[in-house]
């Protein structure tokens, strides 16, 4: 009797968490050129609550990669990508919005490693995010020459922590971009997607000469709870 007593204790702690909300939201983009998975960071709420709410309403179906420069990013989320009228061949993107901005959330743990996902933004002096658009790091590799001459230059002197240092240095990325640019997500599965569309052939104005489109859905909380499982199976 109290086998069965503990084994039904047990069996009612694992339902009510795998019943539960899962820890971390994940999307999935799809192109032609493959699907990517990304996980929404939760230490920046208010970039992923906007990219929640955007793709529950189907915002970025349609709308197009417009800007990719290989070993540095890819860029969509215009919703002009989307416009016959103003995406028509050889037509500049990039300019398109919502009408609104999001306030930078720049944390020192996150950083432009590769396959991370960041909002892109124009030049304010706030430097807040666009409400829409947004990009995935290709990057590539530094060595620690690379980065010292980064960090007296483009970065004006601010110190590129060690740990940071080495996954520049092993896997690669955009370091020129820490804190000026908010980092809220990273790729998971499926990178080789970003790396394909970075290599397309692309006109002066860095747009592909043949449209690459995009659909981006919200995956399910058992497909959230499953990945959170996989990824951090330590985690309560």
């Amino acid at each position: 009797m109290k086998k069965l007593f503990t084994l039904s204790i047990l069996l009612l702690t694992l339902t009510a968490a795998f019943a539960g909300p899962p820890k971390n939201q994940y999307v999935r983009i799809h192109t032609a050129y493959g699907d990517c998975i990304l996980r929404l960071y939760n230490e920046t709420p208010l970039h992923r609550d906007n990219f929640i709410k955007l793709t529950k309403k189907g915002f970025y179906n349609g709308t197009l990669f417009h800007r990719v420069i290989q070993n540095f990013m890819i860029q969509g989320g215009d919703p002009d990508s989307k416009d016959p009228l103003k995406a028509k061949p050889g037509a500049e993107l990039g300019n398109g919005d919502v009408g609104y901005t999001i306030p930078a959330e720049f944390r020192d743990s996150l950083f432009h490693k590769r396959g991370v996902l960041a909002a892109a933004r124009d030049d304010n002096p706030k430097k807040e995010s666009s409400g829409c658009q947004f990009y995935i790091v290709e990057g590539k590799r530094f060595t620690d020459g690379k980065l010292d001459t980064l960090e007296n230059t483009r970065l004006k002197g601010r110190k590129i922590p060690v740990w940071q240092r080495e996954w520049y240095k092993s896997v690669g990325g955009s370091p020129h971009l820490d804190q000026n640019y908010t980092v809220f997500g990273e790729v998971v599965s499926g990178i080789d997607m970003v790396d394909r569309i970075a290599a397309v052939k692309k006109d002066a104005n860095d747009r592909p000469n043949a449209d690459v489109s995009m659909t981006v859905e919200l995956l399910s909380k058992k497909e959230c709870r499953q990945l959170d499982a996989i990824l951090f199976p330590n985690s309560k």
